[in-house]
């Protein structure tokens, strides 16, 4: 039986890869935009590690918390909590200096009609952020949304190719990077440009999206007919190891699970596991976006969770009553309408 506090105890309990390379990660480590979906497990795990590799070193987290619940699950784990509007007048000179930041302030949801304070906090916020910890190790959490769409058959974007974002508040996400990389060629910044492609917590994620539309009746479109996925624990050790890649040039890393998953398997497989029938929309394109992670995965080894096992636990979690974080990823938008 799943329960919240055995999910973020998987979630935050770090390997022996990362207990070894957190133990040559010097100094403090802070997590700037700490209070989202992956911020609050990410800090703590990083939080864990460093106790383990019985090295010095603190973990600040930072956001606004509008979320009151995930600033007191940081502070009892640990983690130094510093609330903060990283966009107010003078905020940022107030933080620490620390050597090593994990940039994953951003905006997505609810871009479309506020296009404006989107592109405050992806493209203004990095060029301060930039500036200001210049002398900082900085993994910047990007998206695949960079990338256009590619046929199925292509097995995905690699870092080598072309950007070619989509809409507004994939525009913005290019701009966020372009503005950490132009911190890497002006102060010589060491940077790691983390292009995420859809994280897996069980509360929330492309799996939690399609299972509860199978709960609830609703049919399932097939317009973006595949997808990729990754254990969320998997992506945050992936995040902090990055530290010791972080270079000048800034470099680019995809992060995501070595499977494409079918949104046809993945339904089929889930109303198996949770006993509903489901329904399948629309006639399946030959185009999605996806990423290919070899990269990641030859650096950091496989994700230690597949595909199947997460939709086997994803289906668990919702039949014992777990939690959503109400956040669905819009994985099937396809205009970059967010």
């Amino acid at each position: 039986m799943w329960t919240e506090k055995e999910l973020d105890r998987i979630l935050t309990t770090p390997s022996a890869q990362l207990i070894a390379d957190m133990a040559k990660i010097e100094g403090d480590i802070m997590v700037l935009g700490a209070g989202g979906k992956m911020g609050p497990t990410l800090a703590v795990l990083a939080h864990n590690a460093r106790s383990a590799s019985k090295t010095a070193g603190r973990v600040f987290a930072v956001s606004r918390f509008s979320e009151p619940e995930a600033a007191d699950y940081l502070a009892r784990s640990g983690v130094e909590v510093l609330p903060c509007d990283l966009l107010a007048e003078g905020a940022l000179d107030r933080l620490p200096d620390v050597p090593n930041i994990l940039y994953m302030a951003g905006r997505k949801f609810g871009t479309t009609g506020q296009e404006a304070d989107t592109w405050a906090l992806n493209a203004a916020l990095p060029a301060l952020v930039g500036r200001r910890f210049c002398q900082s190790r900085l993994v910047v959490f990007s998206t695949g949304n960079v990338y256009p769409l590619t046929d199925l058959a292509s097995g995905g974007c690699s870092e080598d190719d072309p950007t070619g974002p989509v809409g507004e508040y994939a525009m913005s996400c290019l701009a966020r990077e372009r503005l950490f990389e132009h911190a890497a060629q002006a102060y010589g910044s060491k940077v790691l440009l983390y292009r995420l492609n859809y994280a897996v917590d069980l509360r929330y994620g492309v799996l939690h999206d399609i299972a509860a539309k199978i709960l609830a009746g609703e049919p399932i479109s097939q317009k973006t007919p595949c997808f990729n996925c990754v254990w969320q624990g998997y992506a945050n050790e992936v995040a902090i190891r990055g530290l010791l890649l972080a270079d000048s040039p800034a470099v680019r890393l995809n992060v995501t699970g070595p499977e494409t998953v079918s949104v046809r398997h993945a339904a089929r497989l889930l109303g198996e596991h949770l006993g509903r029938q489901i329904v399948l929309l629309d006639d399946a394109t030959d185009q999605a976006y996806l990423n290919q992670a070899g990269r990641c995965m030859s650096l950091f080894g496989y994700p230690q969770v597949s595909a199947d096992t997460l939709i086997r636990w994803q289906a668990e979690w919702l039949l014992s009553g777990g939690r959503s974080h109400h956040k669905p990823t819009h994985f099937d938008e396809r205009e970059g309408q967010f």
